[in-house]
């Protein structure tokens, strides 16, 4: 299921029909995780750049380096404890990568941006942002204020894994020092009797449990004396926080999800049980998106929550859905993309121009199905989808429109802002039926009845599909279409018979 809680090259519909994705290789069974070591210019550079800075504090004082990525906060932060345990000074630091700038993920970067502005007001501006690639920037950065050691918050996806090694290649003999997750419990921690990773959730979340959390970290801005990076002789060239310019509805920074938590806990945690699958309610925490950058910690979360009552005990279910999808991506790195089970690569899926055109039909909110259409458009004018909404809109591209799950997931990763690799493409492989733990092949929404079911009033199909606001039937069962809202793409019951018989072709269960 989607978890409201990078982006690749863009996917290109080819005319043939295949079993698998196409355009992408076969990955290795095992990925490789080889660090990368510094090019000879690089090293040059680390000596050229190694030289004494002017800095505040006492002498003798050799301080830390704090890099900042998912963790865009100051409190409950481990890795800020660690890097404070041996060193009185500590430079805070955030690496722009142009990997991350060159996404089409405009409202995340908008989020994590704003997020930025944030915490280095909290800081009282002594946050040193630079622009570069981190495995050249971070040991720049190092060398030049003579640090004794680079402290982060362990980063588990396979992008983030793969950066870190390359970086701690370049640090050389510098201590890279991974302190906390931005997990409840870190992925790999949770395993069977045997060692070997859960498959099914329930048993991982019982056993997740038992494996515990901590406390939240006590730590905050005066934890540490900060070194001002605009008292530091050239470490590195400084860069303004960039403004991509997209609206966004939901306020970024660490003070903003405080807030947001508080109210929720405050006016909506108690009816979350009952409410979190109506999308015409606000009936949801809109906490994903700063735990997608770390702007609040979910053990910060889990200390408000009462597990006497339904509200919470369904709040933390979700948490540890988090926490699965993400151990299953650490385990299964290929999964981002590939089918985790690969049966299903050899499953018939339409790919041709008339596939492309009902995928742009998905993407408008244009195929006459009013919640699809709500949802899609929801997500394209604001970056957020409800989570029920989620699933009926996935369910419709793989199983009325037999389209492949990852032009869905894509889609998803390029609009939302809390896109979460882990949670995204995990959410997509459950309705598709090839992930872990995924819903059984012949589980075909419904449209019309989950619309009925979830959004009983209409209120929430009014407010995204306007065509249809003075209307008290909203899911058009029966009567004139208005002017101007197109007819359904596609038979749904004609489809539903379809997939079924492609699924049944390969074996599934």
């Amino acid at each position: 299921m989607f978890r409201t809680i990078r982006s690749l090259s863009a996917l290109r519909p080819r005319s043939s029909r295949t079993g698998s994705w196409p355009g992408r290789p076969r990955p290795r069974s095992v990925p490789s995780w080889r660090p990368r070591w510094p090019t000879s210019s690089v090293r040059r550079r680390l000596a050229d750049r190694h030289t004494a800075v002017a800095r505040p504090g006492h002498d003798g004082l050799v301080p830390a380096l704090l890099w900042f990525r998912r963790d865009l906060r100051l409190r409950d932060l481990p890795s800020l404890l660690s890097a404070a345990s041996d060193d009185d000074e500590v430079l805070a630091c955030f690496v722009l990568d142009p990997r991350l700038e060159a996404s089409p993920a405009r409202r995340r970067m908008q989020f994590l941006c704003d997020s930025l502005r944030q915490l280095r007001d909290s800081l009282d501006g002594r946050l040193l942002v630079t622009r570069g690639q981190p495995e050249e920037q971070i040991p720049l950065i190092a060398n030049a204020i003579g640090a004794s050691s680079v402290h982060v918050s362990e980063d588990f996806a396979p992008f983030g894994r793969r950066r870190d090694e390359r970086v701690r290649a370049a640090l050389g003999g510098l201590p890279l020092v991974a302190t906390g997750s931005p997990y409840l419990v870190a992925p790999g921690r949770v395993t069977k009797g045997d060692g070997t990773p859960y498959k099914v959730f329930t048993p991982f979340m019982r056993a997740w449990r038992d494996t515990g959390w901590r406390a939240p970290a006590r730590s905050g801005a005066g934890t540490v004396r900060w070194l001002d990076p605009q008292q530091l002789c050239t470490v590195a060239t400084p860069t303004e926080i960039p403004d991509p310019g997209v609206h966004l509805d939901l306020p970024a920074g660490e003070q903003a999800a405080l807030h947001r938590w508080r109210e929720f806990v405050r006016d909506g945690l108690d009816r979350y049980a009952d409410d979190r699958n109506r999308p015409d309610l606000d009936g949801t925490s809109r906490m994903s998106a700063h735990l997608k950058f770390g702007t609040i910690h979910p053990r910060t979360m889990v200390a408000d929550l009462d597990l006497r009552h339904p509200g919470p005990r369904a709040y933390l279910r979700e948490l540890a859905f988090r926490d699965f999808y993400a151990a299953v991506l650490y385990y299964w790195p290929e999964s981002a993309w590939w089918n985790w089970n690969r049966d299903f690569d050899a499953i018939q899926l339409d790919t041709g121009s008339a596939a492309t055109r009902l995928f742009e039909a998905w993407k408008a909110g244009q195929t006459g199905f009013p919640i699809v259409d709500a949802g899609m458009r929801q997500l394209r004018q604001t970056g957020f989808m409800h989570n029920r909404v989620r699933m009926i809109t996935a369910s419709f591209l793989v199983k009325d429109l037999h389209l492949p799950w990852q032009w869905g997931a894509r889609w998803f990763l390029e609009q939302l802002v809390d896109g979460d690799l882990a949670s995204n493409q995990h959410g997509w492989q459950w309705c598709a039926g090839s992930g872990t733990d995924a819903a059984p092949y012949f589980r075909v929404f419904n449209p019309r009845t989950q619309g009925e079911k979830f959004d009983p009033t209409g209120d929430y199909v009014r407010r995204w599909v306007p065509e249809l606001a003075g209307l008290d039937d909203v899911q058009l069962r029966e009567g004139p279409r208005p002017r101007g809202y197109p007819q359904p793409i596609v038979d749904h019951g004609a489809e539903r018979a379809e997939a079924l018989r492609r699924y049944q072709r390969i074996g599934a269960n």
